[in-house]
């Protein structure tokens, strides 16, 4: 198993990106998996390493990476020490950041003897998930994708925010249970969805695309309504949908993760990816 670590390349506007690779080094192509975290995540959260591993373990190079805006720094990769670009993330720069990362996985020297461009595929948890269905729309490179506990909609979720108090403050601020932080968003956000509901649409996406796409959702999931899994599903017509029966949002990870055994749920869930993956090549 070959496992490299925080590789920088450059990001959106100032910031650049950290992504690992974790792959066996065999000069046998393999097929891809480009891992994007949800929000207040990170590429080393959790059980993601162990994820990770266990996808290379079986034939694939995985890559996980911090969305640039992520509130990560290269010298803190674990802690949201950025807050100011943690508030000033959007949809754009994690969709372009997305881009990016599948730009430097198909052109790298590092992976030109390991990778097979023919089978490159996205998986997203939560919010990632969103940003991986819209990626797939655009990108004709995707040739499958994954979701695990995936939204169906950035647009109407700006409305469960105040718009007025929220333009007037400048910020609204989600609190991080974990860290105790108040994390800002700023009005940006809200401004960069209105600029650009056509491209945020994820249920416009799926009508229009036809890749195989995996729907995995947890039965007991508090954070991202099984409705909108039911939803996507409803919606792609090329599309699986499976449910994890009491999986919560995070497929029984938390962070900070102890051990090198996943939880039952997250078995599961990368079990039922590796076998999708295998079947639609």
């Amino acid at each position: 198993m070959k496992i490299i670590k925080n590789i920088e390349i450059k990001g959106s506007k100032h910031k650049n990106i950290l992504l690992d690779v974790f792959f066996k080094s065999n000069n046998i192509p393999k097929p891809i998996i480009i891992f994007s975290h949800g929000f207040k995540g990170f590429k080393d959260w959790g059980n993601f390493n162990l994820l990770a591993q266990t996808f290379a373990e079986q034939n694939f190079v995985f890559v996980k990476f911090n969305f640039s805006y992520n509130g990560t720094t290269k010298d803190n990769p674990y802690d949201f020490a950025d807050l100011e670009a943690f508030g000033n993330n959007n949809y754009s720069i994690e969709l372009n950041d997305l881009e990016k990362v599948i730009d430097w996985v198909v052109s790298t020297e590092t992976l030109a003897d390991e990778i097979d461009v023919q089978q490159l595929n996205l998986l997203g948890h939560s919010r990632g998930g969103g940003i991986t269905i819209l990626k797939a729309s655009e990108d004709k490179r995707v040739k499958r994708i994954v979701t695990w506990a995936s939204v169906a909609d950035f647009i109407n979720r700006m409305n469960g925010y105040d718009l007025k108090e929220w333009k007037e403050k400048g910020a609204v601020y989600s609190l991080n249970t974990r860290t105790n932080q108040d994390m800002p968003l700023y009005y940006q956000l809200y401004e960069n969805t209105l600029a650009n509901t056509g491209r945020f649409d994820i249920i416009k996406a799926g009508k229009e695309m036809s890749i195989p796409f995996l729907i995995i959702h947890g039965t007991n999931d508090s954070s991202v309504s099984l409705d909108e899994a039911i939803l996507l599903h409803e919606n792609f017509k090329n599309s699986e949908l499976f449910l994890i029966e009491g999986a919560g949002h995070t497929f029984g990870a938390k962070h900070p993760f102890e051990g090198n055994i996943l939880h039952s749920h997250s078995k599961i869930a990368v079990n039922r990816t590796i076998e999708f993956l295998q079947k639609t090549i």
